[in-house]
């Protein structure tokens, strides 16, 4: 449904709009930027000279996406874009939103332009439109009718319609970083009046935080009321890690299974793998893990790096990533997660090799754009007497017979296909015998040839 938030100056400092007690409205809506110098983080877009940070200096709106993960400040931007030119404010969830709640907020638009007012319309979660919905959008935006800034977490270029992608610029939005997190406790601790925080307690609640603000001062609220004495008793001095555990239990970090994060993470680890660091590989298996990934899933691209990754430099690698997932399946959690740190420590050591993989997409290439030539006569199947009289098998060559079971100048591509070097093992690990022995047959190969 559409809604017309109130710019941040119309609630007073001690009581909202409606007459609730200020110390009733949660601590991440009391503690939101009323000003751009508030705002914490993103001083790629908000520090001077910078896009977001001249918008609002010019007073002059421009379409946008804004990109980013949860609690870094999207509502924020757009509300304090409205406020700084004094435009119309609606806000439409793209969650409970339809085409007649934007039919609505475009008459709503009309009449604010009919009175001389701009109007910001602000959809949040904007990948959450069908294309249809996004369409809607679409004339309104090129008349210049409203200002449209759509907020999501997830991929614009694979979530909003081209066509509104084009009319809007794209701002990425960060993660806070622990610094700007620890900061916001300070600012947080003073308006609550609350005890100080341990050192241990701090970091670790900043590490629950994971960059999202919001989920930070959520999470501090309920510590301090938790920790807060009963009626008469002494209030702590300290809030400690034992009480932060008390307060909220496991700390997990925010692992997005279906977005960006989940992708990101998981390249990390086949990088980490590829770059033969077990370190960062480990690391990033951890994180992987304790954010609620499967861990069949994890097994299933450890088994992608080890064809590709590893290849033929240690044919070992497939056989015990297939182990480890076995052991796995028999263990469970969290047992057999060992099985699998084993063997992504070993396909980080291991040597690399994607000469497989590259040879593979050659001849994918080729295929595909070669068209079907007829397999040779010598090697087609011959199981009845009329296809051997059509010539099928004769002058095949049985490697077996031949020494060291193989046939040197027999050829098995296609006539008329020049030779092709699609796998070219490198000079490390397991290929260097495989090197090395191909080139013993290809000069037999040659020899052959000369005698013919």
């Amino acid at each position: 449904m559409a809604t017309q938030e109130p710019l941040f100056d119309a609630p007073p400092p001690a009581a909202t709009a409606a007459g609730v007690p200020a110390a009733a409205v949660p601590l991440a809506e009391r503690m939101r930027p009323r000003t751009l110098d508030e705002v914490v983080g993103q001083r790629h877009l908000l520090a001077p000279g910078k896009p977001l940070r001249t918008a609002f200096e010019r007073a002059r709106l421009h379409s946008m996406i804004l990109w980013g993960p949860p609690g870094v400040g999207k509502t924020t931007l757009a509300r304090l874009l409205a406020q700084a030119v004094d435009a119309q404010f609606i806000v439409l969830s793209a969650v409970l939103a339809g085409v007649k709640d934007i039919r609505e907020a475009v008459e709503r638009a009309q009449a604010a332009r009919t009175g001389g007012r701009a109007t910001l319309v602000f959809v949040d979660e904007v990948h959450r439109f069908n294309k249809a919905q996004q369409d809607a959008f679409l004339p309104h935006v090129e008349s210049g009718l409203f200002t449209f800034i759509g907020a999501t977490t997830e991929n614009p270029s694979f979530e909003v319609n081209s066509a509104l992608l084009s009319r809007a610029t794209v701002h990425v939005l960060a993660p806070l970083d622990d610094t700007e997190l620890s900061g916001l406790l300070d600012r947080a601790r003073d308006l609550l009046g609350a005890p100080t925080l341990s050192e241990g307690a701090r970091k670790r609640l900043v590490a629950h935080a994971d960059g999202d603000a919001r989920r930070l001062l959520n999470a501090y609220e309920n510590l301090v009321a938790s920790a807060a004495p009963p009626v008469g008793g002494q209030a702590a001095v300290e809030i400690d890690e034992a009480a932060l555990e008390h307060s909220l239990g496991e700390l997990m970090r925010r692992y997005d299974k279906d977005g960006d994060a989940f992708y990101d993470t998981i390249s990390a680890l086949h990088k980490s793998v590829r770059g033969s660091d077990p370190d960062a590989t480990l690391y990033w298996l951890a994180r992987m893990i304790d954010g609620g990934a499967d861990p069949r899933y994890v097994a299933r691209r450890l088994l992608r790096m080890a064809s590709e990754d590893i290849g033929l430099a240690d044919p070992r690698a497939l056989g015990i990533v297939r182990d480890a997932t076995e052991i796995f399946e028999r263990l469970g959690a969290p047992e057999g997660e060992l099985a699998l740190a084993e063997a992504a420590v070993y396909l980080a050591v291991a040597p690399k090799s994607n000469a497989v993989y590259v040879a593979w997409k050659r001849a994918r290439e080729l295929v595909r754009g070669d068209g079907s030539r007829p397999v040779p006569a010598h090697l087609r199947n011959a199981p009845t007497r009329l296809m051997k009289q059509l010539g099928h098998g004769r002058d095949y060559h049985y490697a077996h017979d031949g020494a060291a079971g193989y046939s040197p100048g027999q050829g098995y591509l296609p006539e008329g296909l020049p030779p092709q070097r699609f796998y070219e093992p490198l000079a490390h690990g397991f290929e260097t015998r495989i090197g090395e022995r191909l080139a013993e047959l290809r000069a037999l190969d040659a020899a052959a040839r000369k005698t013919r």
